[in-house]
């Protein structure tokens, strides 16, 4: 702590002695007592009037007699015209509005899409952000660390809660039915309340720099409210929407493949390849002038009925020496990557491991639909 905060924190507890206290733009007729809580409102206030409030009026085909048509989320100002928020927020989208933080409304167009990390751009015209948030390292977060979550869960606005950074966990131990968030290596877990509303609003550390975007929780049944915040962290979100504005589509690594998990292969068929585990990834379809295809993956042939033919197609069973389980271990494992670097795959093929070294190739348009 330099010494002009050491000073400002000294003369805000002799306030406090005296019974009131200012901090900048803060003031209260109590006192806050510790430097935790006059960080904790200073951080608040200076991010509140980034935070927005989503509205999707959602499609009617993606409607059940008694839905709701509207669904709420949050989202957040990173520029002066454009707001982050999640895919699944958006999604199925018949039009969107904004709700500012002094209750002014105002429609909202989708300026990018990233599925694969669960975060769009949405862009406002007639309105500028009264303040935009910048992002700091969630690669930096340290267990105990305390963090402020922002939102509108449960259609409240302007709501706060903090807690700590748990640790980040493997995507492994985020399991999702909405084939979203295929690409997240990992996941910022705190417990800072995120609850329903709250998907895309921002996690923030005591700078109130975002290191995080909120987008589920998680509970030990559907009959309690989700206990355990989970969040995207900050720096593959800062970094999708680099990517976004400047090429269009986000530029982790893909093979561009098709994959399928072996387990779903009947056992017979495994036993054929001489597999006798069911761990790994098939290899289905290998699109010409992928990665894949111009490292030589082989796909996998199928009759007129679209069954698999022996022999079956390569099986990948490690990546960077990791073993892995089923195609959601390679699909996050190569997106840790940038076009341009080398992923090692060890396969299954012909009844023999083989290694083989993709170059990845830098994301077109055409290979932004789920």
């Amino acid at each position: 702590m330099n010494a002009a905060r050491v000073l400002g924190a000294a003369l805000l507890l002799s306030a406090a002695v005296a019974g009131a206290y200012v901090s900048g733009r803060v003031s209260a007729q109590r006192a806050l007592v510790t430097p935790d809580e006059i960080n904790t409102v200073e951080v608040t206030q200076n991010a509140l009037q980034a935070v927005v409030r989503i509205d999707n009026r959602l499609q009617r085909d993606q409607l059940q007699p008694g839905d709701d048509p509207i669904e709420t989320g949050t989202g957040f100002f990173y520029k002066k015209d454009l707001i982050v928020t999640n895919y699944h927020v958006i999604e199925f989208q018949d039009s969107l509005s904004v709700t500012l933080y002094n209750g002014r409304k105002v429609s909202a167009k989708i300026e990018g899409v990233d599925p694969g990390i669960d975060i769009a751009i949405l862009r406002v015209t007639g309105v500028t952000a009264p303040k935009t948030l910048g992002f700091g390292s969630s690669a930096r977060l340290i267990p105990g660390q305390k963090l402020t979550a922002m939102g509108t869960p449960l259609k409240i606005p302007n709501f706060v809660s903090t807690g700590i950074f748990s640790v980040m966990a493997s995507a492994d131990n985020v399991p999702r039915n909405d084939n979203l968030g295929g690409e997240i290596g990992e996941y910022l877990m705190t417990t800072a309340s995120i609850q329903q509303g709250n998907s895309g609003g921002p996690i923030l550390d005591s700078r109130g720099l975002v290191v995080g975007v909120a987008d589920a929780n998680a509970a030990p049944n559907n009959l309690v409210p989700g206990v355990i915040g989970i969040a995207i962290p900050g720096d593959i979100v800062k970094q999708s929407l680099d990517d976004l504005e400047k090429i269009g589509v986000p530029q982790r690594g893909t093979l561009g493949a098709t994959l399928v998990n072996l387990d779903t292969l009947p056992p017979a068929l495994r036993q054929l390849a001489g597999l006798s585990s069911s761990e790994g990834a098939l290899v289905m379809d290998v699109p010409a002038g992928s990665a894949a295809a111009r490292a030589g993956l082989r796909g996998s042939l199928r009759n007129s009925s679209d069954q698999l033919l022996a022999p079956l197609g390569d099986i990948i069973v490690a990546v960077d020496g990791v073993r892995v389980t089923n195609s959601f271990d390679v699909t996050r494992l190569v997106a840790a990557k940038r076009p341009g670097q080398t992923v090692n795959l060890r396969v299954w093929r012909n009844k023999k491991s083989v290694d083989v070294k993709v170059t990845l190739l830098k994301r077109t348009l055409q290979q932004t639909g789920r």
